[in-house]
């Protein structure tokens, strides 16, 4: 790029610039140069002598730097983070920072705010910045970047050579030069997209760089500060304030505190994003916080309803996609598909249909395109922030509303994620089943089958129910129901047993439908829900005897006893572990007669039978011993340790029994009903 022409012509010598002010400084020129001149002028030669000044005096703008928003806030810890960096103490090198994060998130009134920070603290003579629209459609040049650096330091336009080199080599001669005067500056080089923007800017020392871009940009060699999104009370704090700069006695935040909460969420804690919603509410002094807020509940519409006329949200997303590849764009794309909060590395392999080693590359450059992040304690597992995941599932569906072909690539994708899901589910409830059932070699052992469960949990959960009423909530509710239960996660538990027994019924799995009931009224037991317990098992057991599923009616007994007991029904929960008993054995299930015998005597316990009640104890807990059913044998032990210390037999035996249901949930793995057990040794619970 040629130096710029300016109008006019600039005369040598003439009246001088007054004396600079504050952020001012009258621009060094190199030495006054002469040359001559000459002229033939008929038979003779005339020499004229002229003399110019090279640089006239420029006036020099050394601070650029905008006023914070009164309604700043939040970011105390990532200023100071930023200042260690650029404290004039560490050397005289260039000091060069880089703050990377996600559109939106405040990284240029971060940098503003590190600005005034660093003048306030005296550390340099004045903050430059230059804009570098690195995701404008036409990014700034890094030769364009040097000339308004250039101009600002004091070199006059017809002064600027035209070529990026000779630019970067006069820039940071004028730096040297600042350096010899003691005068140090910081340069604000906002919104880069690549190294090579930016590179050119950088001074060899003395003074300071500091980047804002929404990528790492690891070819600078800076200091990486990563921006996150505001802390939840910092949002809601900048919402408020936002509002109370429109209007003084605007009190809703105060008024509607838990609604603010809220909104500052549905934001996803988001500065612009928040600032975009704080002025739609400054235009509408009138509309409470949980109107805005019912209005960006909905998913499909929350992108839009943060649109200001002036700031979208939507927009700025829009065009972070414009800067992928087609690779990196539709996996973006793929992973809206989703329906969880995070993803694992196979789980996307899974769902793009490529082998791990290849789509963890892309997955990386979407991180470092801040539109994906990785977990840093979990290095396998990535996340979107949740207006992004919005934008992902719209692009989705907007690429499958518009072509045939990506609805068919979508519907492949998502089959592949629900049968991995379903197929590692299976795999796992194996190692969690009672011993002597066979085991699943896709995991090692319980311990790895219940790891991947626990970091996979809450996508499962969101899987179920995304899929309802389909056979994926149906695998995956019968799945799950022996994980949920060995976690106390008894909500998700009725959950995924409710949509696994809609699915049969949609579905009309005859097969399964009775076993959904008795696994539902399992589920509604543990939450003390005993009436709709009892409904559920008895409509079970109906099923079954309709079926001619004899284990399938012992099960079902057995359950209807404990939802019968709940209800303090004894006699009859007697007899329906009488019968479940008589079942079990009918079929050769020793495991079965276990736990009917462990029922029975909890039953025999409370009809006071207390004789019947031991010798069905002793019974239950020699059988699960053998079948080295630990966690079950706990549990025996422990309704043991009930019925002796409620018959009056000796503390001593009491403490006995309940020692031995410690030492078997040790070896079961349960660590918390071991502690409990071993708190009953001392203080045995009154016996009922």
């Amino acid at each position: 790029m040629g130096a710029r022409k300016t109008s006019g012509k600039r005369k040598s010598g003439g009246k001088k610039d007054k004396r600079p002010g504050q952020g001012q400084r009258t621009g060094t020129s190199f030495a006054g140069a002469s040359f001559e001149r000459s002229q033939v002028l008929g038979s003779g030669t005339q020499t004229t002598k002229i003399n110019v000044q090279a640089y006239a005096a420029v006036p020099t703008a050394l601070n650029s730097l905008p006023g914070l928003p009164q309604e700043f806030t939040g970011r105390e810890d990532e200023i100071a983070k930023i200042l260690s960096m650029l404290d004039p103490g560490r050397g005289s090198g260039a000091a060069v920072g880089s703050v990377a994060g996600l559109p939106g998130v405040g990284k240029t009134t971060l940098a503003h705010a590190v600005g005034h920070a660093a003048l306030d603290k005296g550390w340099f003579t004045g903050v430059q910045m230059v804009n570098l629209r690195g995701y404008d459609p036409t990014p700034v040049p890094p030769e364009d970047a040097l000339e308004a650096l250039l101009r600002a330091l004091g070199v006059a336009a017809e002064h600027i050579p035209p070529t990026l080199d000779e630019r970067e080599g006069l820039y940071r001669s004028q730096l040297d030069a600042l350096a010899r005067e003691e005068q140090r500056i910081l340069i604000l080089a906002d919104n880069a997209s690549t190294s090579d923007q930016v590179r050119p800017l950088l001074p060899a020392r003395h003074h300071a760089v500091l980047v804002t871009s929404r990528h790492t940009l690891p070819g600078l060699g800076a200091r990486l500060f990563n921006l996150h999104p505001l802390q939840p009370d910092a949002a809601v704090d900048l919402l408020h304030q936002r509002l109370e700069v429109a209007d003084p006695d605007d009190q809703r935040v105060e008024d509607e505190p838990a609604a603010a909460n809220e909104l500052a969420a549905l934001c996803g804690y988001l500065p612009l994003a928040l600032q975009i919603a704080a002025a739609l509410l400054a235009d509408d002094p009138d509309q409470p916080l949980s109107e805005r807020v019912r209005m960006l509940t909905d998913a499909g519409t929350r992108l839009g309803g943060l649109d200001d006329g002036e700031r979208n949200l939507r927009a700025v997303f829009d065009e972070c996609l414009t800067r992928l590849t087609h690779q990196q764009a539709d996996l973006y794309r793929l992973l809206g598909l989703h329906p969880g909060p995070d993803i694992s590395t196979p789980a996307a392999a899974a769902l793009t249909g490529q082998p791990v080693d290849k789509i963890t590359p892309l997955l990386r450059q979407l991180v470092q395109a801040r539109l994906l992040a990785q977990n840093s304690q979990a290095r396998d597992r990535w996340f979107m922030h949740d207006l992004l995941r919005v934008h992902a599932q719209e692009q989705a569906r907007i690429t499958m509303d518009r072509d045939r072909v990506p609805r068919r690539r979508y519907e492949q994708a998502r089959n592949r994620l629900t049968d991995h899901y379903v197929r590692h589910a299976e795999a796992a409830d194996t190692h969690l089943r009672p011993p002597g059932n066979a085991v699943s070699t896709l995991f090692a052992g319980r311990e790895q089958a219940l790891a991947w469960f626990d970091a996979e949990r809450e996508n499962l959960l969101a899987t179920t129910h995304t899929y309802a009423r389909t056979q994926t909530a149906l695998n995956l509710g019968f799945a799950l129901g022996r994980y949920l239960d060995w976690r106390r996660r008894l909500q998700d538990a009725v959950t995924v047993r409710a949509h696994a027994l809609e699915a049969c019924q949609v579905l009309g799995d005859a097969l399964n439908l009775a076993g959904a009931w008795n696994n539902l009224g399992s589920a509604l037991e543990e939450l003390g829900r005993h009436a709709e317990a009892l409904d559920a098992h008895r409509t079970a057991l109906k099923i079954f005897q309709q079926t001619g599923d004899t284990d399938g009616q012992a099960n079902a007994w057995n359950s209807l006893g404990i939802a019968l007991g709940e209800l303090k029904r004894h006699t009859e929960a007697h007899d329906a572990y009488r019968t479940a008993l008589d079942l079990f054995q009918q079929t050769d299930d020793t495991h079965g007669q276990a736990m009917a015998w462990n029922n029975l005597g909890t039953a025999c316990r409370s009809l006071e039978r207390y004789a019947k009640a031991i010798k069905a104890g002793e019974t239950a807990i020699a059988m699960l011993t053998q079948v080295e059913d630990w966690a079950r044998t706990g549990e025996a032990w422990a309704e043991f340790a009930a019925t002796l210390n409620a018959s009056g037999a000796e503390p001593s035996r009491v403490r006995e029994a309940w020692e031995q249901s410690a030492t078997a949930y040790v070896r079961a793995g349960d660590d918390e009903a071991a502690a409990t057990s071993r708190g009953n040794v001392e203080n045995p619970p009154p016996g009922t």
